[in-house]
């Protein structure tokens, strides 16, 4: 697990145009997951291009501390049923 913020935005670089799956805390003891490709990384957040046909909106944006905080975890899906998990 990354320990810093510069190591998870290097760790997401590299998953650039890559599917994942984004689970994150709702709130209200509610977890919320969604679907999509991670399209850019920025200094200080990550954008998520979800799956036009299971959610409403196109794009989701969510900070490095979200990640360092454990707000929220991704799945990235290396080919076909391999999986690494970043957090």
């Amino acid at each position: 697990m990354p320990k810093t913020l510069a190591d998870i935005k290097k760790s997401l670089d590299l998953h650039i145009g890559k599917r994942l799956i984004l689970k994150a805390n709702g709130g209200r003891k509610k977890t919320v997951e969604r679907a999509g490709i991670l399209r850019e990384t920025y200094h200080s957040v990550f954008v998520i291009e979800l799956d036009q046909d299971e959610h409403s909106f196109e794009r989701v944006s969510y900070s490095y501390a979200d990640i360092l905080t454990e707000a929220v975890e991704i799945v990235v899906y290396e080919g076909t049923e391999e999986e690494l998990v970043v957090k």
